[in-house]
């Protein structure tokens, strides 16, 4: 198995995260607890093992991307949102299936407007862009109900098995026992 990212420790002034490895094929779950620190925390770490922000104790062998939460600007929602086949067509590789997965919900079109997407379906087509790009990817399950998150997460772990890799940063332990790794953040 391919190394894809080495964590020697990271640590801040409120936290540590021990060290930990991730290799193709596997799915790492961190486990930040929810609280108000929560986005704070993620949108730290999953900068810094996408590489946007730089640390010494971080090695990143093969590039990995965050499924991003879809964001609309407010003037475009009200005037001209945003269809799912303008999301596509920005955020997808349409030479993958994945790009086009989401129409396999039933109710959901091109001209399905992005912002009317619950919070499910919305996951869903982020995810399904991601994963139309690459294999190795940061996510949460953050604005999803418990049957959309095992949902998201079994994708996730069915494109594990087939030599991806994956973090998760999640506010809750409940995948514990259902993953390669489980780290859980140590707050100071």
């Amino acid at each position: 198995m391919k190394t894809i990212l080495k964590n020697e420790g990271l640590e801040t002034e409120s936290f540590f995260l021990p060290p930990f490895e991730l290799k193709s094929g596997e799915i790492v779950v961190i486990h930040l607890f929810n609280g108000a620190h929560f986005y704070e925390t993620e949108t730290l770490i999953k900068n810094i093992f996408c590489g946007v922000i730089k640390n010494k104790n971080v090695e990143i062998h093969k590039d990995l991307t965050f499924v991003e939460h879809f964001k609309e600007p407010k003037l475009r929602e009200i005037f001209y949102p945003i269809t799912v086949r303008e999301y596509l067509k920005k955020n997808a590789n349409f030479n993958n299936s994945y790009s086009t997965k989401i129409y396999e919900t039933s109710w959901i079109n091109k001209k399905t407007k992005v912002n009317s997407l619950a919070g499910n379906p919305r996951k869903l087509l982020s995810l399904y862009a991601t994963l139309s790009k690459t294999n190795n990817i940061v996510f949460d399950l953050a604005g999803q109900d418990p049957i959309g998150a095992q949902q998201t997460y079994n994708i996730v772990k069915d494109e594990v098995k087939n030599g991806g890799s994956a973090i998760l940063l999640d506010g809750f332990d409940e995948m514990k026992n259902d993953c390669t790794k489980y780290i859980e953040l140590q707050w100071k």
